[in-house]
C-alpha cells in the first residue's frame, strides 16, 4: 500500500489545479493525482467549447470565473513565456426575448454589483454593434466588454497539470474501484490494477463519475454525465464582423462561437430531451432540426452552412441545481468535492481547485468563500440555482 497525504481523483483542470494551488501555497505532503484517461482525450475539459464568462446568475460563480480570468490574463509570470492557451477576448452575448428579459435584467444587475464588465444593449444599439444580427423579437442582449471569450481547454489543464508534476505530484494512470472509509474517515482507495492508496485527505474531482465515487464512499451525490453536442461549421459568406463576434446565445438557448476560420455551435437539450446513450456518436438530426433554422432566422449569414467536423462533450452535471458541489462532506471531513460544474467547470476550475488547497492547507476558504456551494445543500435537498445554464 502507498500512502498519500492528499489524493486527488480527476485529472481534468479542476483535479489537477487543486494539485498546482497545494504546491503553490506550500503544501509539501505527497500528493497522488489518479487519472484513468491520460490521453486526455474524453473527459470534461478537453471536450468543452472552452467558454470564460461572467454572465451567470450566482455571486459564487462570477467570482470564480473573475479567478480565472485573472489568471488566463497573467498567464506568463504563472506558468512562465511560453504559456498560451490562445485568449480571445470576444465576449459573450447572450440574447433574451421579451419574456425572457426580466431574467437577464436581473442576471446583468447581480453580475455589475459582483464586478462583472459588461453592459446591457438593446434595439438600435445591440443592431448596431452586431450588424449580422436579426434583432427583431430580442428584447435586450448582456455583451461582456472585457474578461470574456475562450481559450484552448486541453492546453489550459496541461498547464496545471505539468506544472503540478514539475512539484512531485504523482500522476497515477489507474481508476478508482472502491473507497475504504472507516466511520467518519476515508483511509483509502483501491485501484483496478489491484492496487491500493492510503490517503489523509480525498479529493473528489472525478468529473462525470463524481457520483459514482461519492457511491463507493457510501455518500448520494447527484453529479453525473449528460451528453452534449458540438457542430463545427463552415459559413464560406462570413464577413470578418462575424469572425469578430462574441460567443453569442440566441433566445432559445442556441449558441455560437468563432473558432478560427470556421465557427462552433451547439443547444443543451431541456430535460425530456436529454439524449438516453451516453455514448460518444453524434446526432446529426439535432443540428438539422433544432440548431440550424434557430441560427440562420437569427443570422442569415449561416443559412448556407456546412458541419465539416462535431464530437461529443460530457457534462458533469450536478441534477439538483447545476451549480458546483465544492467543500468538505459534513461528516466525512476528510472527503472534499469539487464536482458538478454542469458546464462551467473549465472556467472555474482554477479557482476550485485554490479553494480545494485553501480548504486542505487552511481548513477553510480565504479568496472566495464558497460555503453556499457546500455538500449541505445536497444532503438537505435545498438547491442553489444557477439561471444561466448554457
Amino acid at each position: 500500500m502507498k500512502s498519500y497525504d492528499v489524493v486527488i481523483v480527476g485529472g481534468g483542470v479542476v483535479g489537477s489545479a487543486s494539485a498546482y494551488y497545494l504546491r503553490k501555497h506550500g503544501f509539501t505532503g505527497a500528493i497522488a493525482l489518479v487519472e484513468k484517461d491520460t490521453s486526455w482525450a474524453l473527459g470534461c475539459t478537453a471536450r468543452s467549447v472552452g467558454g470564460l464568462r461572467q454572465q451567470f446568475s450566482t455571486p459564487e460563480n462570477i467570482a470564480l470565473s473573475k479567478f480565472g480570468v485573472a489568471l488566463v490574463k497573467t498567464l506568463k509570470a504563472e506558468f512562465g513565456p511560453d504559456a498560451d492557451i490562445g485568449f480571445k477576448e470576444q465576449g459573450y452575448l447572450i440574447c433574451a426575448s421579451p419574456e425572457g428579459l426580466p431574467i437577464l435584467e436581473e442576471n446583468h444587475a447581480v453580475q455589475i454589483a459582483n464586478g462583472a464588465d459588461n453592459v446591457l444593449l438593446k434595439g438600435e444599439e445591440l443592431a448596431a454593434r452586431f450588424p449580422w444580427l436579426v434583432t427583431e423579437g430580442i428584447a435586450a442582449g448582456c455583451f461582456g466588454l472585457s474578461g470574456e471569450g475562450w481559450v484552448d481547454p486541453y492546453m489550459f489543464a496541461a498547464l496545471f497539470r505539468k506544472a503540478a508534476m514539475a512539484q512531485g505530484v504523482e500522476l497515477i494512470q489507474d481508476e478508482v474501484t472502491g473507497v475504504a472509509r472507516d466511520g467518519n474517515r476515508i483511509s483509502g482507495v483501491s485501484l483496478a490494477s489491484g492496487e491500493t492508496l492510503s490517503c489523509g485527505t480525498l479529493v473528489n474531482a472525478a468529473g462525470t463519475g463524481a457520483g459514482a465515487l461519492a457511491a463507493m464512499a457510501g455518500i448520494d451525490l447527484p453529479v453525473g454525465p449528460r451528453k452534449r453536442y458540438v457542430y463545427v461549421l463552415d459559413c464560406p459568406a462570413a464577413t470578418e464582423a462575424l469572425h469578430k463576434a462574441p460567443l453569442t446565445v440566441i433566445p432559445g438557448g442556441a449558441y455560437f462561437r468563432p473558432e478560427g476560420r470556421n465557427f462552433l455551435a451547439g443547444l443543451s437539450p431541456e430535460e425530456h430531451q436529454e439524449p438516453d446513450n451516453l455514448d460518444w456518436e453524434v446526432d446529426h438530426a439535432w443540428f438539422e432540426e433544432n440548431i440550424w433554422p434557430a441560427l440562420a432566422e437569427r443570422i442569415p449569414l449561416f443559412e448556407a452552412i456546412k458541419v465539416i467536423s462535431s464530437w461529443v462533450g460530457h457534462y458533469d452535471y450536478n441534477a439538483l441545481d447545476q451549480n458546483a458541489v465544492i467543500g468538505p462532506h459534513p461528516d466525512v471531513s476528510n472527503f472534499l468535492f469539487a464536482n458538478g460544474f454542469s458546464g462551467h467547470g473549465l472556467q472555474q476550475g482554477p479557482a476550485a481547485g485554490n479553494a480545494i488547497a485553501e480548504l486542505v492547507i487552511d481548513g477553510h476558504y480565504k479568496t472566495i468563500d464558497l460555503s453556499r456551494f457546500g455538500f449541505a445543500r445536497i444532503a438537505e435537498g435545498r438547491p442553489l440555482f444557477e439561471k444561466n445554464v448554457i
